[in-house]
């Protein structure tokens, strides 16, 4: 079988999108919950600073309890949880209150699929290829809880970071020392601007879990890539961020997460770094 996914591309293509499928589905399941087992574990460290007994409550974390509707609390059974399948058969609709779905969990199984095929294209059957696959569906789960609930989660943006550095002990994408100085220059230029920003204002302009994702985001790419990455990012930032006030009367005094615009920008230095680099530098 590893042999006939290495030498047929349109196969690989296909396996690749049919995993980054299932994997989407999974996503779904943490965007909802991870942010919410958080607040959980802050309400219970609150409590116990407190002083008060600990209180108890039923298990809540990525595997159970079995997910259900969000109106009715219909179990859902697993021939409703099939990936893109599920969402056409059922016409978008809860089978029991026929309250409908939001159309975004099938649209992250998509694009989750399709990026994961893309990598697949871009690097062919290997180990960097599986690498960018882990890359891509974190970035997926960080773009849309914070585009939820302005988190940018520890429990992904860390693992993530040490992940970057560790395949890059190989020079997997980058040699190593890249990989350790983008880790710190991305962590410190965003370290640099919030506190210039807060002294300068008095306000915070973005979270910590921005600083923890673009070092992560240098440990994958290493220091050269971050001005291409802090560009794109910046850009495609100000660019959305003026028509949501514009076309969609978003209030300006909102704030609006960084997070998503940083997970565009990685993903574009995954795909087209490389190509965007050489036509900047006249290579």
């Amino acid at each position: 079988m590893i042999e006939l996914l290495a030498a047929s591309t349109g196969l690989w293509l296909g396996v690749a999108a049919l995993l980054g499928l299932m994997v989407g589905s999974f996503l779904n399941v943490v965007i909802h919950r991870l942010p919410r087992m958080m607040e959980r574990e802050w309400q219970a460290q609150c409590a116990e600073l407190r002083g008060e007994a600990p209180v108890a409550a039923e298990p809540f974390g990525l595997v159970a309890p079995r997910s259900a509707c969000p109106a009715c609390g219909h179990a859902i059974a697993w021939y409703e949880n099939i990936p893109l399948l599920s969402y056409l058969f059922l016409r978008g609709k809860c089978s029991a209150c026929a309250v409908a779905i939001s159309a975004r969990y099938p649209l992250v199984e998509l694009g989750t699929a399709l990026l994961t095929a893309l990598a697949a294209w871009q690097f062919g059957f290997t180990g960097q290829a599986a690498a960018a696959f882990v890359l891509v569906w974190a970035l997926i789960a960080l773009a849309f809880i914070d585009l939820d609930t302005q988190y940018l989660p520890d429990d992904i943006t860390l693992p993530l970071l040490w992940l970057g550095l560790l395949v890059n002990t190989t020079g997997l994408f980058v040699p190593l020392g890249e990989a350790v100085i983008g880790a710190a220059a991305g962590y410190l230029s965003l370290w640099s601007v919030y506190h210039l920003f807060r002294l300068l204002t008095g306000k915070e302009g973005m979270g910590f879990g921005d600083f923890k994702l673009l070092a992560a985001l240098g440990a994958w790419f290493g220091w050269t890539m971050l001005p291409l990455v802090i560009l794109c990012s910046s850009v495609v930032g100000a660019v959305i961020g003026v028509a949501m006030i514009v076309l969609a009367g978003r209030d300006r005094a909102r704030p609006i997460p960084f997070g998503p615009y940083l997970v565009l920008a990685g993903l574009i230095a995954l795909f087209w770094g490389e190509t965007l680099l050489k036509l900047y530098l006249g290579g």
